[in-house]
């Protein structure tokens, strides 16, 4: 038992070490910078620097790609950050969007209440998970994974106790009862990370959205929010969008922009941040079909992160067990990072709440008239929602590297899709002299149209090959003096560091090769 414990802490330790190199890594090489540090920074907010920014804009428009431009019933719009107070009343923001927060007395840190029970649940899970693998091992070609779980007394009594716990909190996290939310921690013998100690305060709720004020509304009050969600900009356009393109059932809406929430337990470097971006398309669909639709975009967006070429094993699906009050059925698509599965995108079934609560506080009707059934309804929705910043450092983390090569040397390598790689192509004369400069400089100029590419010519070449394997450049172009007299070049591989004698003609179409594979 001792051994166990000690590689568990060992590997939890090489995957804090890990996650502690990939944030110095993002600062290092002009990924992610902490935002005002000149002034000792602000707390849970970061800034993008020039590798981070083109990195973030290609997942950006990948993902409005595959959207927007390649489906033809869904269309993208841009709604403002801020919107009338009474849309924040009308989804529920105002009096429901609270996080239950809880204190340790020892350690002074601030915790959500459900985070705390959930990682309880998912360590009982992984001890499931060990049974398994153990059996499987044990048993080989033989095993039967789904009679093991269903008759296995180990997995029977821990798969009791997590019904246990979700019977006991969710239901009490539902209600409001915060001094059972309580009991329920202290019960599980849940301790702080920090301090080790079960020294646990209240549990309260705290409101997540940001307050500001306009200066003049024609209510009585000017406090206006700034959006914990771009959601509702979609729903309140719902009517505009639907007459002006004459949109007909099933179609989407979707919208990229930035989102606002103050989170007390911000963590994690950029994975939970106050301001975010987020990537959002509600599918409006007949009522009835919308679970259909559901599967359908369960599937169509788990294919799409596997587009990426990132293994499979990183990501599964994690179906609510509590359900957010205007949901039929929700899942999340989990990644997992340096710290664990979390929480990467979100697919939910939203039935009409939410257009039925706009119809209902501002007095107008938004339903869809189908000709087909010759009646008129409330759409249902179906959305799909994910964070543009976790989704970046989904792909950070997944693509650093710390490689140790045949001749003993070292290198950390941004293994980066090329297609959302922040630079395509460096081109690198040998030196800088001998019109060497000047001939790269030409086949800058032929590539940068079309491919976001830099030029370098400071510091050896071997010194600048490892620059842009740090940032996970695909391809490094030299320029020698042998270009000048046959106008070849030397290509590199950044995954393979092989490197290739083309002529200059070719590099266009190697380049636009690479990104579509």
């Amino acid at each position: 038992m001792e051994l166990k414990t000690k590689a568990y802490f060992c590997h939890m330790a090489n995957n804090e070490d890990l996650f502690k190199n990939i944030i110095a890594h993002a600062k290092e090489y002009g990924f992610v910078f902490q935002s005002s540090e000149l002034y000792d920074g602000l707390s849970a907010v970061y800034d993008y620097g020039q590798n981070g920014a083109e990195l973030k804009r290609n997942i950006r428009e990948y993902w409005w790609k595959s959207m927007v431009q390649f489906n033809d019933n869904i269309v993208g719009i841009d709604s403002a950050i801020f919107m009338h107070p009474t849309v924040w009343k009308a989804s529920g923001h105002v009096d429901a969007f609270n996080d239950p927060l809880i204190d340790n007395k020892d350690s002074k840190k601030r915790y959500r209440a459900d985070v705390l029970v959930e990682d309880h649940i998912a360590k009982i899970e992984g001890k499931i998970n060990k049974e398994v693998e153990k059996a499987a091992k044990r048993f080989g070609d033989a095993f039967d994974e789904k009679q093991f779980r269903e008759t296995n007394p180990r997995v029977l009594e821990n798969l009791a106790k997590i019904e246990d716990i979700r019977n006991r909190f969710f239901p009490a996290l539902e209600a409001g009862d915060l001094e059972a939310v309580r009991q329920v921690i202290i019960d599980l013998e849940i301790v702080c990370p920090v301090s080790g100690s079960r020294n646990w305060t209240d549990v309260r709720q705290f409101n997540l959205m940001f307050s500001t004020n306009m200066g003049s509304l024609s209510e009585d009050s000017s406090v206006i929010y700034l959006r914990p969600e771009t959601a509702q900009g979609i729903f309140v356009n719902y009517l505009n969008v639907q007459k002006t393109g004459r949109m007909k059932i099933p179609f989407g809406i979707a919208q990229v922009g930035k989102a606002f929430r103050n989170e007390i337990v911000a963590r994690q470097f950029i994975f939970r941040m106050r301001e975010f971006e987020q990537m959002e398309m509600q599918y409006f669909v007949r009522p009835g079909t919308e679970m259909q639709w559901y599967e359908h975009w369960k599937e169509t967006r788990m294919k799409w992160h596997l587009s990426l070429g990132i293994p499979a094993s990183k990501y599964r699906f994690h179906d609510h067990d509590k359900l957010a009050h205007y949901a039929n059925a929700a899942a999340d698509i989990e990644f997992d990072f340096s710290f664990g599965f979390k929480e990467l995108e979100g697919i939910h079934s939203r039935t009409d709440f939410d257009l039925n609560r706009h119809q209902e506080f501002s007095g107008r009707k938004i339903q869809y008239f189908d000709p087909e059934l010759n009646e008129s309804y409330v759409p249902y929705v179906v959305e799909t929602s994910i964070g543009l910043d976790r989704m970046f450092l989904a792909i950070l983390s997944s693509s650093y590297k710390e490689e140790k090569l045949e001749d003993g040397s070292e290198r950390v390598v941004m293994n980066l899709p090329a297609m959302l790689a922040p630079c395509k192509a460096a081109i690198l004369p040998l030196m800088a002299k001998d019109g060497l400069p000047e001939k790269a400089r030409e086949i800058m100029d032929f590539l940068k149209s079309d491919y976001m590419c830099q030029y370098e010519e400071k510091d050896s070449i071997g010194k600048r090959y490892r620059r842009h394997d740090a940032i996970g450049t695909p391809y490094c172009i030299t320029v020698d003096h042998q270009t000048l007299e046959d106008n070849t070049v030397t290509i590199r591989d950044r995954d393979t560091m092989k490197q290739d004698r083309v002529n200059i003609d070719r590099l266009e179409s190697i380049i636009r090769e690479k990104l579509r594979s």
